[in-house]
């Protein structure tokens, strides 16, 4: 019974958070985009625009739900409804920390784990081309359908170097599991280099890393492989024909794709939550941080660029000073911090993601199709080569 308690209790607020982590991202990454292109991006609604999302999930719900004619209706319906479901499956099986003991109770910071993690979001990214693919079909719409082809070509030519990206680490740790994993990434080289996947003798991942790091915006959709939905050639691709809820199904499965290859990154290379420096040092890097912030948000407070700064700045400055006072407190430090350390490696790769949307333009089609297959492929098998040999010729190596 109390395990039952205790994983309802792990499932609401792993849901809690990661929902509201897929409301705010849209509003990061319309900041973000805005100060790339010298703009203010959202302002208006709320201070510094945080309650848009809210607004925009207003404006989504209240928006008229068309069904087109001619369509495929019991398919057209179950495509974003597979689209956002598996999306958010795939966070099950991310551990976000070490294993705790709260109140006398011993839990893994992981709503399960199972043996063959590494295959569950793998098998997860295999099936979800489904709603893409259904979704184009089942709209009845030329550019739907072209829009559903390019995502299934796409989607399944980057499997194969993602899936050969995620193997090599494999070979160094030699289990499927993702704590087992993230446990294997534990220590340090010389007292301060740490072993995560990207250090990892003997043959350190970070070239598996850019591969699957490149694999992933194609497997998510992303600039410089948004091709499914390139609007200057197919309106809106796939979703062409959707609206209301709908339509925002497809928009959240795509920023939930987005977190949880982020996720499996920073488990399978980033060290998930091993922190970059030596413990007792790496559990005050957090409360500096927050206070670093509580101090940036007083001076912008101190000398506003807008009329409200005054107000909301000192406001966020009292909530960061919280937070480090929070994470100052060891007896949490063992909880908390590892939790700091995995979001701030997840956030910093979302970040990337955001910024390479900001940077570059996109491909053609046949430029991604051909640098699938004639480049990325080749690399990562090369990469997944020289691993095993040097594994097989260094076993145990430390």
């Amino acid at each position: 019974m109390t395990f039952v308690i205790v994983s309802l209790i792990k499932i609401a607020l792993v849901f809690a958070v990661f929902m509201t982590t897929l409301a705010y991202l849209q509003w990061v990454e319309r900041k973000v985009l805005a100060h790339i292109q010298s703009r203010t991006g959202p302002l208006r609604v709320g201070p510094h625009g945080l309650m848009q999302p809210l607004a925009d999930v207003l404006k989504l719900l209240t928006k008229e739900d068309l069904l087109p004619p001619y369509v495929n209706r019991f398919f057209y319906l179950l495509a974003p409804f597979i689209a956002v479901s598996l999306a958010l499956i795939t966070i099950a099986v991310i551990p976000f920390g070490p294993h705790i003991n709260v109140f006398g109770i011993s839990t893994d910071m992981q709503i399960s784990d199972i043996n063959v993690g590494v295959l569950f979001p793998l098998a997860i990214a295999a099936v979800s081309v489904y709603g893409i693919a259904l979704a184009g079909w089942s709209s009845n719409n030329k550019y739907s359908l072209l829009g559903g082809l390019r995502s299934s070509a796409q989607m399944i030519s980057y499997e194969l170097p993602l899936t050969l990206a995620i193997v090599a680490p494999l070979l160094l740790v030699n289990h499927l599991s993702f704590r087992a994993i993230a446990d294997g990434q534990a220590g340090y080289y010389l007292g301060f280099i740490p072993r995560w996947a990207i250090f990892q003798m003997p043959f350190p991942q970070i070239f598996g890393f850019l591969i699957f790091l490149i694999s992933a915006f194609a497997e998510t959709n992303r600039i410089p492989f948004d091709l499914p939905e390139a609007e200057n050639e197919l309106v809106a691709g796939f979703h062409t024909e959707y609206s209301s809820m709908k339509f925002a199904s497809f928009f959240m499965a795509e920023y939930a794709n987005i977190v949880n290859i982020t996720c499996v990154g920073t488990v399978l290379f980033l060290g998930a939550w091993q922190p970059l420096f030596p413990a007792p040092y790496s559990n005050w890097v957090p409360p500096l941080v927050f206070l670093a912030a509580g101090i940036l948000c007083f001076f912008h407070g101190l000398n506003p660029a807008r009329k409200n700064d005054q107000i909301t700045f000192p406001i966020f400055g009292v909530a960061f000073l919280a937070l480090a006072a929070l994470f100052a407190i060891p007896p949490l430090q063992f909880i908390l911090a590892p939790l700091f350390w995995f979001a701030a490696k997840v956030g910093l790769l979302i970040l990337v993601f955001i910024w390479i949307r900001g940077t570059l333009p996109r491909f053609r089609y046949d430029q991604l199709m051909h640098f699938a297959w004639t480049f990325l492929f080749p690399c990562a098998l090369v990469n997944l080569l020289l691993t095993a040999l040097l594994v097989a010729l260094f076993p145990g190596n430390p």
